[in-house]
């Protein structure tokens, strides 16, 4: 099993890494599926207008997430990554007032936003709790072609076809890497044997398909997007967008920070409070639509970015290899994750979002305190276990409340995962495979309506005002 850095770490757009960016990401490939001479179209046929109806999840909280919008993004030929935030209101308004969309490469296309872009809320798609189905249709609306998406999580997106094939025989690995680990046992088993550790093992799987200049050059620009959007988020204050009127606080706990860091007053929680103020910034600016990494998700995108900030601010020995092998080790136990369980709420709640983005960020800590393995292992572990169970009920459908302090106490117990870990000798009672797999189990248990669809939870208890 190999799933790069770069599957797990995407630069890409607010709120959300499935529900905004995957529907994004659908819409590019339906547009790119009507131009592939792959499927057989009938003679003289000519695509005239694009239908888009979103199940499940996307339906239920798709407005909140803006997955309406980012399909007529997508639509028009905007990537997550190339998108100017500033800009999308008004590419929406100009194909809701023409009711065409002329994506690069292609001739014009009906589509009407209004009446061509439905949120289904009873017909869900069997694959996955967020569905997409795109018709493109002649100009006698007659059906030429119909494809079944899905958002698995993080910005991925697969046919109903690849996702049947992902969960039936194992597929032969498509690249070959020297270090294939597929669980954290095999992971720390070929880290014995080579006596590498767990970001040169991941350094050396990433180099099978790139120079090591290449390599460094794209995990500084993910540390840099990061960077930036913690920046953005402590320098903006006001309401953020959705009719919650929550208020951006990380600017504000932000310069109290300062200022008492200029007085030298004591502070116990001190580290706690940045922490918490960097992961805030990020989620703020991740609800506001601003750009974004996903880390592994974009609802749980603050608590990585916040730890390496944390990684800079107290520990006096930090440099850029370090943060280098911070991201590859956190990747590694990213992808374990979600090759073995989930990392989309809508599958198994928050516990795979921020407890996956804490197990990560808590590997990657102690790798650059000088973890062994079995340390980094039994940190992810930590961190992991101790968001068993947590459900993903955001009120009015919004990244905003519970998320955005999730992600700041998801920070804080990476980095207690990690210090705990540290203390110890890498032995200890529960495997992170055996919590990996708990998670997955509790997923499948846990009720529909904690798992991203505000159908209950905070989403029903908290008066929406």
């Amino acid at each position: 099993m190999f799933l790069s850095v770069f599957d797990v770490f995407k630069i890409g757009i607010g709120p959300s890494s499935s529900h905004t960016m995957g529907p994004m990401t659908a819409a590019n490939a339906f547009l790119a599926l009507i131009l592939s001479p792959d499927w057989p179209r009938p003679s003289g046929a000519k695509v005239a207008a694009i239908k888009v109806s979103l199940h499940g999840s996307l339906a239920y909280t798709g407005v909140g997430h803006g997955s309406d919008r980012a399909v007529v993004l997508g639509l028009t030929g905007a990537t997550a990554e190339s998108v100017d935030p500033d800009r999308m209101g008004e590419t929406v308004a100009s194909v809701e007032k023409s009711g065409r969309i002329q994506p690069p490469g292609h001739p014009a296309y009906d589509f009407q936003p209004k009446t061509d872009l439905v949120l289904d809320k009873k017909t869900p798609l069997t694959g996955h709790a967020n569905g997409m189905m795109f018709s493109a249709f002649d100009s006698n609306g007659r059906l030429l072609l119909k494809q079944i998406y899905y958002s698995i999580g993080g910005g991925f997106v697969v046919t109903d076809i690849e996702l049947e094939k992902m969960r039936g025989a194992k597929k032969a690995e498509s690249q070959k890497v020297p270090y294939p680990f597929s669980s954290a046992k095999q992971m720390l088993d070929m880290a014995h044997r080579s006596g590498l550790s767990i970001a040169q093992m991941k350094r050396a799987n990433e180099e099978s398909a790139m120079s090591r200049e290449e390599l460094d050059a794209k995990l500084d620009r993910i540390w840099e997007a990061m960077r930036g959007c913690i920046d953005r988020g402590l320098a903006v204050d006001g309401i953020m967008p959705g009719g919650l009127k929550v208020r951006r606080r990380a600017r504000q706990i932000h310069d109290k920070l300062q200022e008492e860091w200029r007085s030298n007053r004591p502070n116990p929680l001190l580290a706690n409070d940045w922490l918490s103020v960097y992961a805030m910034a990020v989620n703020e600016e991740n609800a506001g639509g601003g750009r974004i990494v996903t880390a592994p998700t974009n609802g749980a995108a603050g608590v990585i970015p916040a730890t390496i900030r944390y990684y800079e601010h107290f520990h006096e020995d930090w440099d850029q290899d370090g943060i280098r092998d911070y991201l590859l080790t956190a990747a590694a136990v990213g992808g374990i994750i979600k090759h073995n369980a989930s990392i989309s709420g809508a599958e198994v709640g928050c516990q795979g979002e921020v407890g996956s983005a804490s197990a990560m960020a808590a590997a990657g800590l102690a790798a650059v305190m000088g973890g062994t393995p079995e340390q980094i292992e039994n940190a992810a572990e930590i961190a992991l276990e101790h968001h068993l169970g947590m459900t993903c009920d955001p009120i009015a459908g919004l990244v905003q409340v519970p998320c955005i302090e999730r992600n700041a106490l998801g920070a804080v117990k990476a980095v207690t995962a990690a210090s705990l870990a540290m203390k110890g000798d890498g032995q200890h009672f529960v495997p992170l495979d055996a919590c990996i797999e708990t998670m997955r189990q509790t997923g499948n248990d846990m009720s529909e309506k904690y798992k991203e669809t505000s159908t209950g939870g905070l989403a029903v208890n908290v008066v929406e005002c």
